[in-house]
Formats: C-alpha cells, sequence, structure tokens
C-alpha cells in the first residue's frame, strides 16, 4: 500500500475552463473542450484522480461496506488483527469492521464517539460527547476509564507510546488532560479558548493542540508552557496530523455561524441528534496548512466551497483531507500541489485511514467505509459531468491527448441527469474518430483505463452542430424625445406634464428571442398607414446586425406609420438553413410640427381658442402667469384630449387674480411638440 501511495502524482487543482458553449461560441460547428481539472471534475470517479494538468490517471480503487447501524461516522482505528474500529453518533456505538462484516463492538450511550486511538497494550481508548467520559475497549470489554471534571466535550485523543500518557483536548473549558492508565487526569495545558478541538503528540514528546474560536494551533513543550504555532483567524483547527519527517499538517475551517458544538441532554431525559461529521452543520472554507521542523508555516491547499473534515497522513508522508460537503479527498505535497483521488458518494468524509495498516475512507451521511483495494484496477473509470450543448446537437468527431491505452465511449441524452432515457454507451474507442451516440443536447464522455494502468487521459475535444432554430422577434418599440409614457398595461395618458423635447429622431428597438444565439441580420421597412407601399429604412448597402437603429423623420410627411422587421439567422448559416421572422409594429407617429393656437382671447376671466394639430390629438395645455412657473393644466371643452382640433374655454380667475395679468399658454401635441402664446387678462 506504501507503493500505491507513492505511485500518486500530486499536482496542482487547476482553475476551471468553460465547457458548454456559450452564447458568444454559437457559430456554426462548436466544441466542448476539456482541458483542465475543474473541467474533468463534477462527473463519477471510479479507480481514477484528477491532477492539476487536466491529467485523469489511475487513483483509489475503492470498495463499498455500508454501515447500517449508524448514519454518522466520527473516528476510526486501524486495528493490528486487519479489522476496523469506527466511531459513530447517535448513541455513541463502536462498531468493528471485518471484510464485509460491520458488527456493534460496544455501545457508551454516549451521543458520538469522537475519537479512537489504540493506547495501553494495544486497548482502544474513546473520546465521547457531550458527558466528559473518555472509554477503555480491551478484550470486548467496555470500561469507564475516566470522567474528566468541568468537561462535556472529549473532541480528540492522541496517545504518547514512549510516556504511556494519553492526552484529551476538550470543551467548554478549553483545557488539554494528560491521563494515566489507571485513569488519573491533570491538566495539562489551560488554553484561552473554549474548545481544544483536535491534538497530536510527536515522537518527541511535544503535544500539538488546536483550538476553535479562534482557531490556534498550539505547541506544548511540557505541563503549562505552551506557545501558538500558527492564528488561522478561522473558527476552529479541526484535524492535526504528524508526518514521517517531523512535520506537522493541520486543518482549519471558517465556518457559517461558528462551530457546532452539541449540548448536554435535556432534562427530559431526551437526547439532541448529533451533529454532522466532523462537528460542524454549516458550510465552510478549509484550508490545510504545513510545519516544518523549525515551525515555518505553509498554506498547502485551501478550498472556498467544502471545509475539511478528516485528515490523515498516507504511507507516502503526503497528508491527505476530506471535505464535507462533497465527500471528495485530497492529497497535496510541499510545492502545493494537490490530486483529487477519491470522490465518493457520500455528504462527507467521517475519517482517513491511510498509514501503515488497513486502508479506508470512510464516507458519513450516511455512513460506509471504503477499503482502498489498489490504485487503478480493471474497473478503473472516469466518467464527465453530463456536457450541455444548449439544444439539440448533432455530434462529429472526438479526439484527444493520452499517454498509453485509454478507450473513450459516449452516450446522449435529452436530461441533465442520465437516466433511462437516454443511450447506451457506445463502443469504445481506442483512437480519436466519430461520437455514435444520437443527437442530443448533453453528451457524456467515459474513458477506461483497465489495459494499462498507467495510462493517462490529458486534453478531450468533441465537435458538434445544434440544430437551427429560428429566431422570432417579440416586440418592436419606439421612442422619440418626448413620447407619451405609459401605464405598463397598454394604456397611454394624457394631460400629463411633459418632459424632454420633440425630437425628429425615433428609437426603434428589438425584442427577439434567439434560442440557438445565433448572429442575426435585421432588414427594416416603413410604410404610411394607409397605403400599401413598403420603403427601406436603412441606408443603401447598411447591414444591421444590432437589435436598435434610429429612424430621422423630418424629411418625411407626417401622419401613422408601421415598421416592418424581418430578422434571419443568415451570418451563422448556409442558404439552406437560414431562418427568418417577421413582425409588424404598432403605429408609429410622425409629427414634427407644433400645434396652432387659433383665436386665442380672453373676455373677463375667461380665455377661450381653438387648438389645432396637423397630426394630433391635442395632448396638453397648461397656463400659468408670466414671470411665474407654476404652470396649472386646464381640459378642452369637451373634458377629453382626443381630437387634433379642441376647444380651449378656461376660467383664469386663480391664475390671474387681483389685477391685469400677462398670462402664457403652452400648447402640446401628442409628439410633445409645443407652442406658447400670451394674452392679457384684464379683471
Amino acid at each position: 500500500m506504501k507503493q500505491l501511495l507513492q505511485h500518486l502524482t500530486v499536482l496542482a487543482v487547476g482553475t476551471s475552463v468553460l465547457l458548454v458553449a456559450t452564447p458568444s461560441d454559437a457559430v456554426g460547428t462548436r466544441r466542448f473542450v476539456l482541458r483542465e481539472a475543474k473541467d474533468f471534475e463534477g462527473g463519477d470517479l471510479e479507480g481514477t484522480a484528477i491532477d492539476s494538468n487536466g491529467r485523469v490517471r489511475a487513483g483509489f480503487a475503492l470498495g463499498d461496506v455500508p454501515v447500517a447501524a449508524a448514519p454518522t461516522v466520527w473516528s476510526a482505528l486501524a486495528r493490528r488483527d486487519g479489522t476496523v474500529l469506527l466511531g459513530t453518533g447517535n448513541d455513541g456505538k463502536l462498531l468493528r469492521v471485518r471484510g464485509d462484516v460491520v458488527e456493534v463492538a460496544a455501545e457508551t450511550k454516549a451521543l458520538a464517539i469522537t475519537s479512537v486511538v489504540e493506547a495501553w497494550g494495544g486497548a482502544a481508548v474513546l473520546g465521547t460527547i457531550p458527558d466528559g467520559k473518555i472509554f477503555r475497549w480491551e478484550k470486548d470489554r467496555l470500561t469507564e476509564l475516566v470522567t474528566l471534571p468541568d468537561t462535556d466535550h472529549v473532541w480528540a485523543l492522541a496517545f504518547d507510546a514512549r510516556a504511556g500518557a494519553l492526552y484529551a483536548a476538550t470543551g467548554p473549558a478549553g483545557k488539554l488532560f494528560r491521563i494515566t492508565a489507571g485513569g488519573e487526569a491533570q491538566v495539562f495545558f489551560d488554553a484561552e479558548e473554549s474548545h481544544l478541538m483536535s491534538v497530536a503528540v510527536a515522537k518527541d514528546g511535544v503535544v500539538y493542540a488546536g483550538a476553535s474560536e479562534p482557531a490556534k494551533l498550539y505547541r506544548v513543550s511540557g505541563p503549562g508552557r505552551a506557545t501558538v504555532l500558527y492564528d488561522f483567524g478561522r473558527t476552529e483547527v479541526r484535524g492535526i496530523a504528524l508526518g514521517p519527517r517531523g512535520d506537522v499538517f493541520a486543518i482549519a475551517n471558517e465556518l457559517t455561524g461558528g462551530a457546532s458544538v452539541p449540548k448536554r441532554p435535556a432534562n427530559d431525559g431526551t437526547r439532541p441528534a448529533a451533529p454532522a461529521s466532523g462537528g460542524a452543520k454549516a458550510r465552510g472554507k478549509g484550508v490545510l496548512y504545513g510545519f516544518d521542523a523549525s515551525g515555518v508555516p505553509v498554506e498547502l491547499l485551501s478550498n472556498k466551497e467544502q471545509h475539511f473534515t478528516a485528515l490523515a497522513v498516507g504511507a507516502d508522508g503526503q497528508p491527505y483531507v476530506g471535505t464535507g460537503v462533497e465527500g471528495q479527498v485530497f492529497t497535496v505535497d510541499a510545492a502545493r500541489t494537490s490530486t483529487l483521488v477519491a470522490d465518493t458518494e457520500e455528504r462527507q468524509i467521517g475519517a482517513l485511514l491511510l498509514g501503515s495498516g488497513p486502508q479506508y475512507v470512510v464516507g458519513s451521511d450516511p455512513a460506509v467505509a471504503h477499503p482502498v483495494t489498489g490504485l487503478g484496477g480493471k474497473d478503473a473509470v472516469w466518467t464527465s459531468k453530463a456536457l450541455d450543448a444548449g439544444i439539440r446537437a448533432t455530434f462529429g468527431r472526438i479526439g484527444w491527448d493520452a499517454t498509453g491505452k485509454v478507450e473513450i465511449s459516449t452516450r446522449s441524452g435529452n436530461t441533465k441527469e442520465p437516466d433511462d432515457s437516454w443511450s447506451d454507451w457506445g463502443p469504445a474507442l481506442t483512437a480519436p474518430g466519430q461520437v455514435t451516440s444520437a443527437p442530443a443536447r448533453f453528451l457524456q464522455i467515459r474513458a477506461r483505463f483497465a489495459a494499462d494502468p498507467r495510462a493517462e487521459l490529458r486534453e478531450v475535444e468533441v465537435a458538434f452542430v445544434t440544430d437551427n432554430l429560428r429566431a422570432i422577434l417579440t416586440a418592436i418599440e419606439a421612442k422619440s424625445g418626448a413620447t407619451p409614457t405609459g401605464t405598463g398595461d397598454g394604456v397611454q395618458k394624457s394631460g400629463e406634464p411633459v418632459t424632454g423635447d420633440p425630437d425628429s429622431k425615433v428609437k426603434l428597438t428589438f425584442k427577439v428571442d434567439n434560442p440557438d444565439q445565433d448572429e442575426l441580420r435585421y432588414r427594416v421597412e416603413y410604410r404610411l398607414v394607409g397605403t400599401q407601399a413598403w420603403f427601406d429604412l436603412l441606408p443603401p448597402g447598411e447591414k444591421l446586425t444590432k437589435d436598435s437603429t434610429t429612424w430621422e423623420t423630418k424629411d418625411l410627411p407626417e401622419g401613422q406609420y408601421r415598421i416592418r422587421v424581418t430578422v434571419s439567422d443568415e451570418p451563422s448559416n448556409p442558404p439552406e438553413r437560414v431562418q427568418r421572422h417577421t413582425l409588424e409594429s404598432a403605429i408609429v407617429l410622425v409629427d414634427n410640427s407644433a400645434p396652432a393656437v387659433l383665436g386665442l382671447k380672453a373676455t373677463g376671466r375667461r380665455v377661450t381658442a381653438r387648438l389645432v394639430d396637423g397630426v394630433g390629438p391635442i395632448q396638453r395645455v397648461e397656463i400659468s402667469r408670466a414671470g411665474s412657473d407654476e404652470w396649472v393644466p386646464f381640459y378642452p371643452v369637451d373634458g377629453i384630449f382626443d381630437e387634433p382640433n379642441e376647444e380651449l374655454d378656461a376660467d383664469v380667475a386663480a391664475i390671474g387674480a387681483g389685477g391685469p395679468a400677462l398670462l402664457v399658454i403652452r400648447v402640446y401635441d401628442q409628439a410633445g411638440n409645443r407652442t406658447v402664446r400670451s394674452v392679457l387678462v384684464e379683471q
């Protein structure tokens, strides 16, 4: 197994590259290109691993041993006899895994067994929460070793075989206890923090302890003699592991809402449900640090999407971390290069056993023990996530770059998650060739490495052409400088204040549903209502490929017009595939002349006039005392603005009260053109 781990080449996880065809690409033949580590992730890894150079290679081959006795696993211990002990949540069961058989070895009745270590004479020692109890399991017999004072949570245990002493990291008083084989416990270090969450003992007897809120890593060289090796500025130090060359590894998390700390059972005897394995219910961000023998810190790995729940040093001397959202396992070297070596179906990694004994990846939620059976193997298969062409596509040639023999096959379907409606896997290709999968929206790629465990798959490229879907015009909008505003329900206001200046230029905007994101061309025409002839709106030779244009109307006869737009996808398709759609607009008013004010006169306190517009209707009338900016609106005689010819008879007593007054009248038509006149009122 040591050779297995040593053969895992570790390389940095790269940044993501876009796999699906984007709108800017949607012309003719397109391609799925898988090039970087993130491109190859998201599917299934069976005996394969992904490194940062975008290479898929042989990885952990995992078996499956379901653990039905508990939903979560908090801790694990590999025994010398080849069995594995699991510490669980929900009544704190100690399970023994022997081959494919899982049996209950003991029940502590605690909320969870947080830590299992081998101590005096090969006995297993169990740390539990939330009653501060430590148990000893030996020769299939469970006994209580000690109940620690001022302690609810025994978060982690570590055994110093040289000195024959057990260390316990606890909360909520943040104490590190040193415990003898007889159960005598003394406070070895009292931290400022409420919880010490992790602990490890080096060969020279130095103890390392990780605190929670804030996350600090302590180096404890003797009773009460502690220094802070590193302050992570995060929520918790979740795990500590020691390397073969005196290096120290630690994982720390920044958790949303802080660390999850189980409480004591309620007074009514009920017991709270165990939190997720790792002690953190919420998602968070994880980081792995390495410290050399002199204590120099180096950030080796960080993950902004997942927190870390498990840490172990493999037989190759490199750290392995398990994640708490996707149930993945990464390994990393001193150069900060990393490899995704396992991607389980479980939500979390509860424990990792990758040392000299039995090799296990233990998943949690649900609980499954995965024995590491080798590297690659006959069932080593990488399967991509479903690649999305956006709409139905016909697939062409698939090519790849590989070292060694790799067999490639594909399947296709029209659902985001592959199901029974998908096609069968096509014939395996050993050299680039034609995809035989049926036309569909989604494509999945599978690579088999069984024939050559040293093979590496690099870049993969698949060409495809999507169906040509017609672009549909859904609206033509026309707007000039002072176009009347609407209410949003098809109703235009009249008589309201008019803002903006009239403009002979009309802004035309086209709304279009373009499902396959082809490049489009627009042809625009206009006609005067009541006539049949259409005229090109665009200047000769102009090719419009954007969804808007400006129509200059100053030299056109006034009246009501309609706009006709035809959209086609000819820039993206050969003539036989071109699709077109045509839409006419609502009436567009062309009115560049101001209304006339005829027969304006004042009689007493009344002002009368005839208001006439060439196109109409009259939109608004307002009167103000000269020199004032207080404009008072007036309606026509019939009480509604609906014609180009309106009668005005306005009582202006309130405006001109107190003697003679010069009044100013402003008249607007629907296009926003206005006429200003004045009249003297004598009262």
